[in-house]
């Protein structure tokens, strides 16, 4: 086991979720990758006993580095440099040389409104240049700095890591943080942490469970591997956390999984699907790709184009939602939907080869269903969705999809059908 971190993040927003999670994680990958464990992470509202109460956990834990993420705003309820003092057994005292700096920042900031309360902004600039006596400072990218505060000579305890809460503060601060002198003394010994993950597409939980069982049936020691398995945008994800030394069992369990789940198996390197129909796409030689959706409103699109150089490749695309914008906008047929309905193969088919002539590609994705929660009927259900890719030399592949869920979920899933879809084909030319 290796040098063990907790992580607070503060917030009342992000403990009641108006505000989602991304320090939390981030921080995480990045003590993985210096090799350090990440115990625990503790979301609490802005509140100092619950703060307070949060640090004394981790520390019972035994965390040898606690990194907190918020609170450290110029306004009332930002409280956390102040409990973490408190923590310490530190003194709060105001860094002059840190107060000017802030004073020059602020000024910069508030040219542009004169009639700012400038007592107000005196206030909130004491607030944050008021630190932990004895805290090594992160120089602000915003207006807040950040802290790493170890705990007082002669004393046992973790060293925490004060960082702001704006993900574009935070990120630019952690090599800052990460160098300082106390961080580097409170993870000595720190041993490194591997990790890889396999990708799985058209296969149910309950199959890698029961692979997982075979493994150790065949004497596998995977006992001595973090495994764990998640279900996310309908692919399964086999996420591996190993010691260097271990490197040789991975690869037997590696090598177990591939040989039990070949058909499914379409990433051994952690590569998402985005990624391998990317480089498809790009080639050589270079295809082109149009897209014409219904029921994912676009979403086949945004993940298209979500990777750097998409336009490369990416024609463009329409949403059609109406039956006279899929006649319009992507050329089906008024008969033809009148005749088999929009939610149907027939469809599907004319808006791939619909997107792909409309729109100059060599590649044309068509996706039409019944997203719910309403407007299914018996004959067309909620999660009903016919997917199409089609090809310009007429190669084409249809899929009926039934999916289980909400409208998000479904939305959501049918978008990687979509795209594995297409990558199946285009690899299909390719052998």
């Amino acid at each position: 086991m290796s040098v063990r971190a907790g992580i607070v993040v503060t917030g009342t927003e992000v403990l009641t979720g108006r505000v989602a999670d991304r320090n939390g994680p981030w921080c995480s990958e990045q003590l993985r990758a210096l090799g350090v464990d990440h115990e625990s992470t503790v979301v609490v509202g802005d509140r100092p006993n619950d703060i307070l109460a949060a640090l004394n956990w981790l520390a019972a834990e035994g965390c040898a580095l606690i990194i907190t993420s918020g609170g450290l705003g110029p306004t009332a309820d930002d409280l956390t440099a102040t409990v973490v003092g408190e923590f310490q057994d530190r003194l709060m005292v105001v860094d002059e040389p840190l107060h000017l700096r802030i004073t020059a920042i602020l000024e910069r900031l508030t040219a542009r409104w004169p009639s700012v309360d400038q007592a107000a902004i005196a206030a909130g600039n004491l607030k944050q240049a008021t630190i932990p006596e004895g805290a090594t400072i992160l120089e602000p990218i915003g207006t807040a700095p950040g802290l790493v505060v170890p705990p007082p000579a002669g004393r046992d305890g973790p060293t925490v890591v004060v960082l702001p809460g704006p993900p574009s503060e935070l990120v630019p601060m952690w090599e800052a943080a990460a160098s300082s002198a106390p961080f580097i003394a409170a993870t000595e010994g720190r041993v490194a942490i591997e990790q890889a993950m396999l990708r799985l597409f058209g296969i149910p939980e309950s199959e890698i469970a029961a692979t997982l069982r075979a493994a150790q049936t065949a004497g596998l020691a995977i006992d001595q591997l973090e495994i764990t398995t998640c279900l996310r945008r309908g692919e399964i994800e086999i996420v591996t956390r190993y010691a260097p030394d271990q490197r040789p069992l991975y690869d037997e369990f590696a090598r177990f999984v591939a040989e039990n789940h070949s058909e499914t198996l379409f990433s051994v390197d952690g590569t998402t699907i985005d990624q391998q129909l990317a480089a498809l796409l790009l080639g050589p030689p270079l295809k082109t790709i149009a897209v014409a959706e219904s029921c994912t409103g676009g979403l086949v699109a945004a993940r298209l184009t979500e990777i750097a150089g998409a336009s490369d490749y990416v024609r463009g695309g329409v949403t059609v939602y109406s039956n006279a914008a899929k006649s319009k906008l992507a050329g089906v047929p008024a008969a033809l939907i009148e005749r088999h309905g929009a939610v149907s193969e027939e469809v599907a088919v004319a808006l791939a080869e619909g997107a792909r002539t409309v729109l100059g590609a060599e590649i044309g994705v068509g996706v039409t269903g019944v997203a719910g929660p309403g407007g299914g009927t018996k004959e067309k259900p909620v999660g009903l969705v016919w997917c199409a890719v089609s090809l310009a030399d007429g190669d084409l592949a249809v899929r009926r999809l039934q999916l289980p869920g909400s409208r998000q979920l479904i939305r959501d899933r049918t978008t990687t059908v979509a795209l594995h879809m297409t990558a199946r084909l285009l690899r299909e030319r390719l052998r």
